[in-house]
């Protein structure tokens, strides 16, 4: 029985988390990165800004030691579930699902190395190769998702970790 209270209760723990996924979603979604970033409004791009505001999410949750432990967990699954459910809704097969999300997930962990401890022109190296893949369309949209992905990190480590949980991400 403990088990199965394991597995089961854990989706209600995960609900708990659903508006702070929802508020990185929204923030991956803000037009700007589209506009004024360049990023390339395709699925391939807004998942690459998905995972970006999720990685940097998750990068502050890491830094709480042992009390953003369980919470980096769910947000995870709650990011892996999102793209199991993008995948199919595109109309990805079952055969195939699991090899996509295990790119997606080695995607993610890539966005967190390059991202941990980056600042300044770090962060854009970081922007440059996780979110544009090497190309971006100009200096300045480079400059511009950057700067404001690091005004993100930035609002997300400043945030209580009660407000974090709640959805609230901050000004950035």
């Amino acid at each position: 029985m403990p088990l199965l209270k394991r597995l089961f209760g854990r989706s209600d723990r995960r609900a708990t988390l659903a508006p702070l996924y929802g508020a990185l979603v929204a923030a991956a979604r803000d037009p700007f990165w589209y506009r004024a970033g360049g990023v390339p409004d395709s699925v391939e791009g807004r998942f690459d800004m998905v995972a970006a505001a999720t990685a940097l999410v998750l990068l502050r949750l890491e830094a709480e030691g042992e009390r953003g432990r369980e919470p980096a967990a769910l947000l995870t699954e709650l990011f892996v579930d999102d793209m199991d459910a993008s995948l199919r809704q595109i109309g990805i097969g079952d055969y195939v699902v699991g090899k996509h999300v295990g790119r997606m997930m080695s995607a993610l962990g890539g966005r967190l190395a390059a991202f941990r401890g980056a600042d300044g022109d770090g962060f854009v190296r970081a922007v440059r190769r996780n979110v544009f893949h090497e190309a971006p369309p100009s200096d300045e949209a480079l400059d511009a998702a950057a700067r404001r992905l690091e005004r993100l990190a930035q609002a997300v480590a400043q945030a209580p970790l009660d407000a974090l949980l709640e959805g609230r991400l901050g000004s950035w």
